[in-house]
């Protein structure tokens, strides 16, 4: 079935149908496919390395982690609104791999409730490469960005390219992520003044470095990052 279509039986399901929680299937709330208990056990990430996105102990300051004091790394900030944790790991899963656009569209929502100070311009979505968007039809990381950008009132740049069809970064560790992902994404255009580059789950961060990496070659030094979850 052709990806359009996920998208218009969605919406007529919407209309049709009461909200249930994704979670447990009790009904939703608040305009969301999630219960109020199951919101409420949400793993927040509200306690973070401002740099880098990992939770901090509760009794630490929220300021830079050890690892970003001692080597800063290319985004001027970021942030993560969950931890990789249940129930969201399950529902990034369910919304990346198995095209549950419901799991999506409750993210992207739950992602509007922490927006970070610093998104104040254009977001960008981490790219596939072609082939891996023709074989899954679909890319998850444009899919949670494009209702931020319309609910939050800001474009929606397209302006990254993922050139090298490059390996699972689920099957290596750090430092083959970061040789893995050696020169993968390319800028297509002008980039803007501010960019936020967001995408759905930050794990070693090499992926979401390549891009940093490539919008700062393009001119534009100063990127921050969003992403949904974090893996501590």
């Amino acid at each position: 079935m052709p990806f359009h279509w996920f998208h218009s039986l969605a919406w007529l399901a919407r209309q049709a149908l009461p909200l249930r929680c994704l979670v447990c299937d009790e009904p939703g709330a608040d305009g969301r496919d999630l219960c109020l208990a199951c919101h409420a056990a949400l793993p927040w990430n509200d306690h973070a390395c401002p740099l880098c996105a990992l939770p901090l102990p509760a009794h630490e300051p929220a300021e830079r982690c050890g690892s970003c004091l001692h080597e800063p790394p290319r985004q001027s900030a970021a942030a993560a609104v969950f931890l990789y944790a249940a129930p969201v790991d399950q529902l990034l899963i369910r919304f990346k791999f198995h095209q549950d656009l419901a799991a999506g569209r409750l993210l992207s929502q739950l992602m509007l409730q922490r927006v970070p100070t610093f998104v104040a311009g254009p977001l960008a979505p981490v790219p596939l490469h072609w082939r891996r968007l023709r074989s899954r039809g679909y890319d998850q990381a444009l899919e949670l960005t494009r209702p931020l950008a319309r609910a939050l009132r800001q474009p929606l740049w397209r302006g990254l390219q993922r050139d090298r069809l490059t390996a699972a970064q689920s099957r290596l560790d750090a430092d083959a992520r970061r040789d893995n992902l050696r020169d993968a994404f390319a800028v297509t255009a002008p980039p803007p003044a501010r960019l936020t580059v967001v995408d759905d789950v930050m794990t070693t961060g090499a992926t979401l470095d390549a891009v940093v990496h490539a919008v700062q070659r393009a001119g534009l030094p100063d990127v921050a990052l969003w992403v949904c979850a974090r893996v501590p």
